[in-house]
């Protein structure tokens, strides 16, 4: 639903017409992450924030999506910057971070820890979350890939909050959509996210609209 400019269309309404056109505003969601999040090697507008904002808006969702993305960002440097990256006003926040983590080959403990304290003080502040997962390389070793994969649907299912378990779902391992450093998706690999993610992203939205935030 798209924001109502009020002193324009409210005056003549009823009382609850007037609180319905009172309550309809731009819904604003923060992507917290690291490069994955912040578009490496992109144009801003090709980043998974911005194509985001624009699949949602084709399914007539009045939101903004702001890009918060730091590139080679761990869960623990993300806690870091965690207040002053998230702005007053913020109704969702999707949380995208740990691949910096396990290509460091990070002790898994820390960052489950990092990424409960930012999920925790997220949810103190009334902010709507949806916690983007990520998975180990097989390289790393069964122990670590088990230990590692299990953050993100145990911390979900902890904290009541969204889940999208696969960041890069139907993307990692697809040479097509990766660019030439192996790592990062390239435009239309970013175009595959957004559709994955999308229905969840939905669910984020109608979660803040039923707050009457």
């Amino acid at each position: 639903m798209a924001a109502l400019t009020l002193f324009t269309f409210t005056s003549g309404l009823p009382a609850s017409g007037r609180a319905v056109a009172a309550e309809a505003r731009t819904v604003r969601i923060v992507a917290f992450g690291d490069s994955l999040t912040a578009g490496y090697g992109l144009p801003a507008s090709a980043a998974f924030p911005a194509r985001l904002e624009v699949a949602l808006k084709a399914k007539g969702l009045d939101v903004k999506v702001e890009n918060a993305g730091v590139s080679g960002e761990t869960a623990s440097q993300g806690l870091a910057r965690l207040d002053w990256s998230i702005g007053e006003g913020t109704d969702a926040v999707i949380v995208e971070l740990g691949a910096n983590d396990m290509l460091r080959g990070l002790n898994p403990a820390t960052t489950r820890a990092a990424l409960t304290e930012i999920v925790q003080r997220l949810r103190a502040r009334g902010i709507t979350v949806l916690l983007a997962g990520m998975k180990a390389a097989p390289n790393l070793g069964k122990p670590y890939q088990e230990t590692f994969d299990a953050i993100f649907p145990e911390l979900a299912a902890a904290e009541g909050v969204l889940l999208y378990p696969f960041f890069l779902d139907g993307v990692a391992g697809d040479r097509s959509l990766i660019q030439p450093d192996g790592l990062h998706p390239n435009a239309e690999g970013v175009r595959r996210i957004v559709s994955g993610i999308l229905p969840k992203a939905e669910e984020l939205v109608a979660q803040v609209q039923a707050k009457g935030r």
